[in-house]
């Protein structure tokens, strides 16, 4: 079972249940557990986890390289790119890599055949182990925009025996796309407030457009108002678990320590989410 956990927003927990359901499951289960943390450009699960990492692996997109003693300057590589990362002048052909999608058709479209394919790095995955969990992460070089060729990468790793974990990018956008795609079941992790309910709108939206199983775990449940509980209601959407505020997981999250220390209260809401999620997925 391939498991994604998402969020409209930044900041609801959403790296915080991931990393617990994880480390619940390893106990819990005989089963391989794999946590592969998606948020590529600024993952942090290996704070809560602390894998031993063992390998590491370039990740790299194909981007054109003009031979201009062959080229033409006839303009048909710059008329296919959606991106505009090629750009024919009178006698110069500009390529602008970080815009290039790797898509390859600049290439195959060139009559003089002058464009060539070379490797640019745009990132590493990171593989380990935590206990009996499998830990792979992508990182993200700085300052590159587009995350979801080493999202791709990432999931390329997934183990198709046992349970996978999927830490998703916060937002709605591409990456948070590239992670949810082909997953089992995704829990979306929101917050009772406005901003939490107005994001998890857009999440929801987006779950049901990919037809996506999804259900609601609310964090920091006895704080703000009870319209995130009215709107999944309204919507039959399943809130899977309710967390409560509590200060002492806030402490332990300062200092990278996950919310199963806190002992059995938190044992048993994991328990409970875990459940739930077999029932929905099943």
């Amino acid at each position: 079972m391939i498991i994604s956990i998402a969020s409209g927003k930044g900041g609801t927990g959403k790296t915080t249940i991931a990393t617990s359901l994880a480390l619940f499951l390893s106990e819990y289960k005989s089963q391989k557990i794999q946590f592969l943390d998606c948020d590529v450009e600024e993952p942090n699960a290996y704070i809560f986890l602390k894998p031993q990492i063992e390998k590491s692996e370039p990740v790299n997109i194909l981007i054109p390289q003009v031979d201009k003693r062959k080229c033409s300057f006839c303009g048909n590589c710059a008329k296919v790119c959606l991106y505009n990362a090629i750009v024919v002048l009178k006698k110069e052909v500009l390529v602008f890599p970080k815009l290039c999608h790797g898509c390859g058709g600049c290439s195959l479209l060139c009559p003089e055949k002058a464009i060539a394919e070379v490797e640019r790095k745009i990132g590493v995955i990171e593989e380990g182990q935590t206990g009996s969990i499998r830990f792979i992460q992508g990182r993200l070089n700085i300052g590159e925009p587009m995350a979801t060729p080493l999202i791709r990468a990432v999931k390329k790793k997934i183990n198709p025996d046992g349970v996978t974990i999927i830490d998703v990018p916060p937002g709605t956008s591409c990456p948070v796309i590239e992670a949810v795609h082909r997953t089992d079941f995704c829990i979306l992790v929101t917050e009772p407030t406005p901003f939490g309910l107005n994001d998890l709108k857009l999440a929801v939206e987006t779950m049901r457009k990919l037809k996506i199983n999804h259900g609601v775990v609310i964090n920091q449940a006895d704080i703000g108002d009870d319209k995130v509980k009215e709107y999944c209601s309204k919507e039959s959407i399943p809130i899977m678990a309710e967390i409560p505020y509590d200060r002492n997981v806030a402490v332990l999250y300062s200092s990278g320590i996950p919310m199963l220390i806190e002992g059995e209260k938190y044992r048993k809401i994991f328990e409970q989410l875990w459940h739930s999620i077999e029932n929905e997925a099943g």
